[in-house]
């Protein structure tokens, strides 16, 4: 086996050795289970670097398969058959080092984080399941084992949002995660099924050259956008793009650095990751879809996060925009940009929600000390001022918070500003105007909410004079991932172009890749796109910093210079305030209809059990008995009564019998002589 693999496989594991380590000795290991399971991430951490520099050295694809199952028949004249294996390109090596980096950064995070947890091994026994999970949807080179993984993560995200599972907002909130990613992953599960009947074999490298030498599922193009739009579900559960977003903020209930984990590069990556991943095969009608599905996700997190005060729930909604964001970004073939985002967005988000991580822990500790038991530590509300008590978390979060916000110098705004050019060039091609609009009014809203959780949480003056005698910048443990997240949110880590991410690495070698479909079903041409790109590049920048610098200006005017009143622009518009507060009442209108009529169909079905089914059991039951009765009655009647008659005369014929059966032979001899004289009587 080439050398590389055995050091991807070994990636894989490390974090699976360090689970089954901890899950069955971690009650031996105590406050040490963090130190292990941070060590096993490290060297992790240091093997996905080496990959990553040896993989860029050399244009070549590293793939093994072998062949699982061999059903020995024909599908369309190709083997059917199930393939595994593992595969390690340029995509698999950057998605290595980022899920590897945020990963043990959260194992550092959480040492100080979580020391005094009750559950502390089995929190690190689930962190390992789940960067496991995460590592192996990545390098595997089949949608088969991509599905085992996808669910693997299904289950360890599950449990590490449901880690506080005595709290019912915990559990419930983990239920809730799990059950709607079922829905996208069932359609997940039949597009992968569509394309196994169609093409014998699961691996991306069989399916993407059968279908690129025209091959189509059913002969339909139709059907080929349909089994891309149905894998493409997997990726609307896992990446919580609109319909099934909702749980995404929920799972905030999980501890904050599972929250920087979720939420960063792993599980919410997974969707996007797949979409990348799935591109080859992804017709033009499909990635039009996605466009407007990534569109329409990103406009309405965007709205809700306005309006939010708990600190992480801010977040949550910026993730599911910035999610969106991704997801519009592959739909209009900006592919490298959509990729990049996904990576700059993994540091700069995972920072955030370990700075919101850092000031919760003051703020429990300052609340704590106080014996304050009733204000929220998580309420922007209840900050303020924090900037002079935690100056290294201020400076941190301020970093973070210009990078989401597309600012110029940062990470963000190169993947943010391609993203929009994207949008303007498939505008161009296709005429869909409504996505650059969308991504521009987007980018606005960013900048203005999250300029807003900054200005709230750490600038003014603190709500509570006494409380803030008390808070403190927080240990070392979760101070050093922010400063190492807020240094990959510079620009200069992607390319040395501060305005042009085209110009880098990360376009380099994470390229527009050749859309292997037929012609007729492709997007627009790969390299007549990429000129309308760098054609838009200007504007798109243009327009991206004037945009994301009113949301600035409008931030610092209503909440620092405090020119504009907040609460009389709330109460002027309330309604709106209320929809936008009660997030669309997307919860409301599930309640209302699809756990509505599941729990009517499920009482409706209890009452079918109850009173037909039950009725005719319980029916059959009292006929059974009648027919019992009547049977003992003629058992006992009729039929005992002819054995008991027949024994009752056998009896007495017995009885009568045995006055003559003396034994004695006298006495025979008696009734022979009497009898012989009877019957000569007779005859004389």
């Amino acid at each position: 086996m080439i050398p590389e693999l055995n050091i991807a496989l070994a990636i894989l594991f490390l974090p699976l050795v360090s689970f089954l380590l901890l899950i069955f000795f971690g009650k031996r290991f105590l406050n040490r289970s963090g130190h292990i399971a941070t060590t096993f991430l490290g060297i992790d951490l240091i093997l996905a670097f080496f990959l990553f520099f040896s993989k860029l050295a050399t244009e070549a694809v590293w793939d093994i398969t072998v062949t699982w199952i061999d059903f020995h028949t024909m599908v369309n004249n190709i083997p059917l058959k199930l393939d595994i294996g593992i595969m390690v390109d340029n995509l698999t090596t950057v998605m290595l080092v980022v899920v590897t980096l945020i990963s043990f950064l959260v194992h550092v995070f959480s040492l100080a984080y979580m020391k005094d947890d009750v559950r502390y091994s089995r929190y690190y026994a689930n962190l390992g399941i789940f960067t496991f999970s995460m590592l192996g949807i990545v390098v595997t080179n089949n949608y088969l084992l991509m599905y085992v993984f996808w669910e693997l993560v299904g289950l360890s995200s599950y449990l590490l949002i449901g880690h506080w599972y005595e709290k019912k907002s915990a559990s419930d909130a983990a239920k809730k995660a799990f059950i709607v990613n079922r829905v996208g992953d069932l359609g997940f599960f039949i597009g992968i099924m569509i394309v196994w009947m169609q093409y014998s074999t699961l691996t991306f490298h069989g399916i993407f050259t059968a279908i690129g030498s025209g091959v189509l599922p059913y002969d339909s193009n139709a059907w080929l956008t349909a089994a891309g739009l149905l894998i493409f579900c997997g990726a609307i559960g896992k990446s919580a793009q609109f319909p099934l977003h909702v749980w995404l903020p929920d799972a905030m209930e999980g501890p904050t650095p599972v929250s920087a984990l979720i939420h960063a590069a792993t599980m919410v990556a997974a969707g996007v990751y797949l979409v990348a991943r799935t591109f080859p095969m992804l017709t033009a009608d499909a990635l039009m879809v996605i466009a407007y599905f990534g569109a329409v996700t990103s406009f309405i997190a965007a709205t809700i996060a306005i309006v939010q005060n708990d600190i992480k729930k801010i977040l949550a909604y910026s993730t599911v925009s910035q999610l969106g964001y991704m997801v519009m970004g592959l739909g209009v073939g900006a592919f490298s940009a959509g990729v990049m985002h996904l990576v700059t967005h993994a540091a700069f988000k995972a920072g955030l929600f370990l700075a919101s991580g850092s000031v919760i822990y003051a703020m429990h500790r300052a609340l704590h000390h106080l014996n304050d038991h009733h204000t929220d530590a998580q309420d922007v509300r209840s900050m303020g001022g924090l900037k002079s008590k935690m100056p290294v978390t201020f400076w941190t979060m301020t970093m973070f918070t210009l990078a989401i916000s597309g600012v110029p110098l940062t990470s963000g705004f190169l993947s943010k500003d391609e993203i929009l050019a994207g949008t303007l060039a498939y505008s161009h091609f296709t005429g869909h105007s409504l996505i650059p609009i969308v991504g521009f009014l987007v980018a606005g809203l960013t900048a203005f909410y999250m300029f807003r959780m900054l200005i709230l949480t750490f600038m003014g003056e603190h709500k509570d004079a006494h409380r803030f005698e008390h808070i403190h910048e927080s240990p070392k443990a979760i101070i050093i991932p922010l400063m190492v997240l807020a240094t990959f949110s510079f620009f200069a880590f992607f390319s040395l172009n501060p305005i042009s991410a085209s110009q880098g690495w990360f376009f380099e070698k994470i390229s527009y890749p050749a859309v292997v479909v037929p012609e007729k079903l492709a997007a627009t041409p790969t390299e007549e796109f990429v000129e309308e790109i760098h054609h838009q590049h200007t504007m798109a920048m243009a327009l991206s910093v004037g945009v994301s610098g009113l949301g600035i200006l409008i931030a610092f005017i209503t909440y620092f210079w405090k020119k504009i009143s907040a609460d009389a622009f709330e109460r002027m518009l309330k309604p709106l305030h209320t929809f936008l507060y009660r997030k669309w009442f997307f919860d409301e209108l599930y309640d209302a209809t699809v756990v509505a009529g599941t729990v009517g169909l499920a009482r409706l079905l209890a009452w079918f059990d109850n009173t037909i089914i039950d009725g005719i059991v319980n029916g059959a039951a009292w006929l059974t008995k009648i027919v019992s009765v009547i049977s003992g009655k003629f058992d006992t009647l009729v039929v005992d009564g002819m054995v008991n008659f027949t024994a009752f005369f056998t009896g007495m014929m017995g009885q009568t019998v045995q006055k003559v059966q003396t034994g004695k032979v006298q006495t025979y001899m008696i009734f022979a002589i009497i009898g012989f004289m009877v019957l000569l009587a007779l005859y004389i």
